[in-house]
């Protein structure tokens, strides 16, 4: 910096060293014009490359991904056990005496649907009842249910079917 080749700034206690720029010679227009022209095409071959990079990466991901010929074929060989063991499977439902007819199915629907009606029914109805119960009650309904021993469907993971 004392010899005058390179300059220095002074911020606070941090001193910065740059090249001094006036020693170095001048590009003429022509020059920069040129070396404009060069950047450009330097950034159009950067895009090329970096589209390519990005497909062959795509095609190479696409390669690891798929199944080799060896696993190909034990996947082949297990989907046609399953095959052949549901089959075998069919044929022994469509051999059995014991079907249910559709009018044995429709009952049991039926009453599936009356039952459930009426659990939802007596569902609310106590509830209800109980919530009369404890607007008069002084303690939580969880210490109220363990002195009386009330069980919930909710205690045991019951719920209630769908329609």
């Amino acid at each position: 910096a004392q010899q005058g080749r390179i300059r220095e700034k002074v911020y606070g206690k941090q001193k910065i060293y740059f090249a001094d720029q006036e020693q170095l010679p001048a590009a003429s227009d022509a020059e920069l014009r040129g070396l404009d022209g060069e950047i450009a095409g330097r950034s159009a071959q950067l895009q090329e490359l970096q589209q390519s990079c990005r497909q062959m990466e795509a095609e190479l991901k696409d390669l690891n991904s798929s199944m080799t010929t060896p696993e190909i074929s034990r996947e082949i060989e297990a989907l046609r056990k399953d095959c052949a063991s549901y089959t075998e499977k069919l044929e022994r439902i469509k051999s059995a005496t014991n079907h249910v007819t559709p009018e044995e199915k429709e009952k049991v629907c039926r009453e599936q649907q009356l039952y459930r009606r009426e659990w939802r029914r007596r569902k609310r109805m106590a509830t209800e009842l109980l919530d009369a119960i404890l607007e008069g009650y002084p303690k939580s309904k969880k210490q109220f249910f363990e002195e009386v021993g009330i069980e919930t469907d909710e205690d045991h993971g019951v719920v209630l079917p769908a329609t």
